[in-house]
């Protein structure tokens, strides 16, 4: 995608990738005449080319256009909990104990249902899953409105935990638009669908405005109004991922690997092109289903820790994530003791959102061309640049907006690539749930980052909490440097051949 698309206004998110979308059909084209191959998957290897066939590139357009209204709709849905959420549990709760569990509450949910999400696109397709999780988002939009009329804490927290399934169904939109992409553009793919996540991250938190026209309107109690629009827009992103996300990705990738292994069959027999060809017509003609999936979970898991890029991979997230987390948590704290309004503090948070969500396009081009692994260690670089700004002068806000712009660019330039390189590093079958399995692991590392980062902060102050999150990047290059040791690729073709 081009910088100047990427400058655009968050309105423009959906048809600006829609527009990138349409670009596929010219990148069809070219990854016949790219050097780079398909996928580290056995599977792909032996035959992709039915990644260039026409009814293979619809889905995938298709499969992109969908993923980016959901994302676009479902982030705005969920985009309240971060703010009146916060709100509502104090109201609701009276307690800052209790309190502190129901804000926690959405990033438990999402780390206990990534991976049964994970597990049920294994066996049933994307479809399916993200239906149910865009839809226990919206039922969990419902509780919290009646929690607000009925002040019931059990209420409050579980309709925060169920409204952190749409956390996990944006974490695992991103992986989906990897299902059908070319490989040569799949950071890219994954990084439209972070992208367009920033219109609800930035409005999503000021959807109190309209919030309070429909508690007006419906004799509501206050904050709750939020939330009533957050499930309109729930409900409605699930129909529209149920509806319209046909044929399914994961089905579609499925059955067509299932011909290519039958055509590579046939051809050792001297049939290979008749197969092909009835095979592709096949695959046409009648609709994939998703069956179930040869992979169980202690198998996909298995594959992470015996494969290096995926090891690598899931720490560099995970590390990341906590991070971002541990600082991104704390900041307002820090901002409001040193003596800054609150109109600095939401400033600060802004420019931070800007920074993680708005070049990530970019990112994803970087990735592609480059290689997942220098683009993943140059995020390195820029999370220590952050934390050394926030250590030199935690008090000087001008400085801790930037470090705190950086803290979220830092974060992008690791997690879309990282995250590409988690997906292609392992067999096909598993990916939904490795893809689960990493998604789960990043949301329970947000949860205790969230918490540990409030202790380090009474005990040590801001500084050697940024300073400590900064050192987590240690643990990154060190396992890069295993990784090259291990690796040893013959040139940078061969590395991205790897990553491919």
């Amino acid at each position: 995608m081009e910088p100047e698309t990427v400058g655009s206004t968050s309105a423009g998110s959906t048809s600006a990738g829609a527009a990138d979308v349409a670009a596929d059909d010219a990148a069809d084209d070219g990854h016949r005449r790219t050097g780079v191959p398909d996928a580290a998957d056995p599977a792909d290897r032996s035959d992709a080319s039915w990644l260039d066939l026409p009814e293979v590139a619809v889905a995938r357009r298709r499969t992109l256009r969908v993923l980016l209204v959901a994302q676009v709709l479902g982030s705005l849905g969920i985009g309240a909990a971060p703010s009146i959420g916060v709100l509502l549990a104090q109201e609701v709760t009276r307690s800052e104990a209790w309190a502190g569990i129901a804000r926690a509450s959405v990033t438990i949910g999402a780390a206990l249902l990534a991976l049964p999400l994970g597990m049920l696109a294994a066996r049933h397709g994307r479809r399916r899953a993200l239906t149910l999780a865009w839809g226990s988002a919206a039922f969990g939009a419902a509780l919290l409105v009646v929690a607000a009329a009925t002040t019931s804490v059990i209420v409050m927290v579980a309709g925060m935990m169920a409204l952190g399934a749409g956390s996990a169904a944006g974490l695992q939109s991103r992986f989906a638009a990897t299902d059908l992409a070319l490989p040569a553009h799949r950071a890219r793919s994954l990084s439209l669908v972070v992208w367009v996540g920033t219109l609800g991250a930035v409005l999503g938190p000021n959807l109190g405005i309209p919030g309070k026209a429909v508690e007006s309107r419906l004799g509501l109690p206050a904050l709750s109004g939020a939330f009533v629009i957050g499930a309109v827009l729930l409900t409605v992103t699930a129909a529209t991922v149920w509806f319209r996300m046909r044929p399914d990705p994961l089905a579609v990738a499925a059955a067509h690997r299932r011909t290519a292994g039958t055509a590579g069959t046939a051809g050792t027999a001297g049939t290979a092109g008749t197969a092909g060809t009835a095979g592709a017509a096949t695959a046409a003609d009648t609709p994939p289903t998703p069956g179930p999936s040869p992979v169980n979970l202690r198998r996909a898991l298995g594959e992470i820790r015996q494969v290096p890029d995926a090891r690598f991979a899931l720490a560099a997230l995970v590390l990341a994530h906590v991070a971002m987390v541990s600082v991104m948590t704390m900041t307002p704290v820090s901002l409001a003791m040193h003596g800054h309004s609150i109109t600095i503090v939401g400033i600060t948070i802004s420019i931070h959102v800007l920074g993680m969500y708005a070049f990530a396009p970019l990112v994803g081009s970087a990735a592609d061309r480059f290689g997942r692994m220098p683009v993943i260690l140059a995020g390195q670089g820029v999370l220590v640049l952050s934390a050394l700004l926030n250590v030199a002068a935690p008090s000087s806000a001008g400085v801790v907006v930037v470090g705190l712009f950086l803290l979220g660019l830092g974060w992008s330039v690791v997690t879309v690539p990282a995250s590409t390189m988690l997906s292609q590093s392992v067999p096909a079958a598993s990916r939904p749930l490795v893809q689960g399995a990493g998604d789960s692991a990043m949301n329970a590392a947000a949860a205790l980052g969230a918490i540990g980062s409030g202790a380090i902060m009474v005990a040590l102050g801001f500084a050697w909490l940024a300073g400590i999150s900064g050192a987590l990047v240690v643990p990154v290059l060190w396992l890069a440097v295993r990784h090259a040791r291990g690796a040893r690729p013959s040139s940078p073709v061969a590395l991205r051949r790897r990553e491919a």
